[in-house]
């Protein structure tokens, strides 16, 4: 698998990642092992734009109270699928961004399988997702924030490298990686201080 990190020059990367659960944002420091580097400007500009639009997908979410992830499908230069977090609001616990987006894509394009296709989304997918990307049969995965606890593509483990597997997926990583980390902590730091608040005075 080529797995592409954002930096011009060969050196051992470290990255924040951020994790999250219903009440937490964890932030870690997480050591890169394997790299090749990237110097093409021009793909890293591609990418920082399609970046945004999963950027506003996960503002989206955030705005409906769901956990602010958000993803976008790319095929040649258009989004043909867009996707953000919504299983609270749909009571559905497979409407993450990603599984999102692919439907939404594949309704598009009139066909399951994406080949070819680039899945953007602001934060590392988790196993479910990883397992809908190997179906859908995208080709690339761009992910910007790391997800300690229960990423899949890097983090936990290394799904989308299991030799079981008869496809193979491209894989970035760190792509505005501070703005989509800063958009989630964000969003948990908000609720803790609603949760903390103290209660309303009761009138005399």
């Amino acid at each position: 698998m080529a797995v592409f990190f954002r930096s011009s020059t060969p050196v051992a990367v470290s990255a924040w990642s951020v994790s999250y659960d219903t009440d937490v944002v964890t932030l870690a420091a997480t050591s890169v092992d394997t790299f090749t580097t990237v110097t093409d400007r021009g793909a890293e500009d591609v990418d920082d734009r399609f970046m945004r639009e999963a950027l506003a997908q996960a503002c989206v979410a955030r705005d409906s109270s769901e956990v602010p992830v958000g993803a976008v499908v790319v095929l040649g230069d258009r989004v043909v699928g867009r996707g953000h977090n919504r299983p609270i609001g749909t009571i559905d616990p497979t409407a993450h961004a990603e599984v999102e987006a692919i439907r939404d894509a594949a309704r598009v394009v009139g066909n399951y399988r994406l080949t070819g296709a680039t899945l953007y989304v602001t934060l590392e997918p988790c196993a479910m997702c990883a397992g809908a990307i190997v179906h859908a049969r995208i080709g690339r995965l761009v992910f910007g924030a790391t997800e300690p606890k229960a990423g899949a593509v890097r983090s936990t483990m290394r799904m989308l490298e299991h030799l079981s597997f008869n496809h193979r997926v491209e894989v970035v990583t760190n792509v505005l990686e501070g703005e989509c980390r800063d958009l989630i902590q964000s969003f948990f730091a908000e609720r803790r201080s609603v949760a903390q608040a103290p209660p309303p005075a009761l009138p005399r």
